[in-house]
């Protein structure tokens, strides 16, 4: 999509400011954690609340609003959610205080692997000789009373569709000594295209690259919006295994893109 004069006006307004507002509240998490750290180890009563505080303020800049259906839940576990754009980090941590779970490769992405590493995100490997390891890190941060979120399809898309989810990183979640305090919530993210855009153009996938869709939504004059509904959580120990559980969740998850959507966008 070409951006034109009135275009690179609004991303000459947005821009200095939401660098200002991201990296100025990283300057102020790293401040915080430097005392915090030492006091609580894992834990991190403080920091979270200055990561949701930048991410509302993200979205203010940027013009999209947020609406949300139902309430995130107060147990201990996880959140999972579809997967369609570098926004949803704003988007589900806005309303929540979560740490994520993500790809290894983001860690050496300028700017937002700084981030990323700052707010305690854990990031993984896709790779058999890694699960173990990557299953106590979970459970360290379950215990520690973490409430992490990951994409269960391993991937983006383009909004508009919800692609299988893989159970793997659920199995965390059976540990013994877990399972019976811990329930897994799942959200779909709804993404409701600016009048006259693509239905697709919240989504970012494929070999779209991540500075051209940044500026495309950063040039849009009047946005869309995102919608998140947070569904009931499923308790651990309701669901027999991780695939079971995995299904479970995938099946909410569409259920609610489909019943929010506009009639006849979503993809099959």
């Amino acid at each position: 999509m070409r951006i034109g004069p009135l275009g690179w006006l609004v991303v000459a307004l947005r821009l200095p400011v939401l660098v200002v507002v991201v990296f100025g509240g990283l300057l102020v998490h790293l401040t915080l954690r430097l005392f915090e750290r030492p006091v609580f180890g894992l834990r991190r009563p403080v920091t979270p609340f200055v990561t949701q505080g930048v991410c509302k303020a993200a979205l203010a800049i940027l013009g999209l609003r947020l609406r949300t259906q139902g309430r995130p839940m107060r147990r201990r576990g996880a959140v999972v959610a579809n997967h369609a754009s570098w926004l949803d980090i704003f988007v589900m941590n806005a309303p929540q205080r979560i740490y994520f779970v993500a790809k290894d490769e983001i860690a050496t992405w300028p700017g937002i692997g700084w981030l990323a590493r700052a707010t305690g995100t854990i990031f993984i490997r896709r790779a058999a000789r890694e699960a173990r390891a990557q299953k106590l890190t979970f459970e360290a941060r379950l215990r520690a009373g973490h409430h992490l979120c990951f994409f269960p399809e391993g991937t983006s898309s383009d909004g508009i569709r919800v692609l299988p989810f893989k159970p793997t990183l659920f199995a965390a979640f059976f540990a013994e000594e877990l399972a019976g305090i811990l329930s897994i919530q799942p959200v779909s993210v709804i993404y409701i295209a600016p009048k006259g855009r693509d239905a697709r153009f919240y989504g970012w996938w494929g070999d779209l690259g991540f500075g051209a869709h940044f500026l495309r939504v950063l040039a849009q004059p009047r946005q869309g919006r995102v919608e998140l509904i947070f569904h009931e959580p499923l308790p651990i120990t309701e669901t027999s295994n991780r695939k079971a559980l995995a299904r479970a969740c995938e099946e909410r998850v569409r259920a609610g893109l489909a019943a929010h959507l506009p009639d006849g966008v979503m993809a099959r």
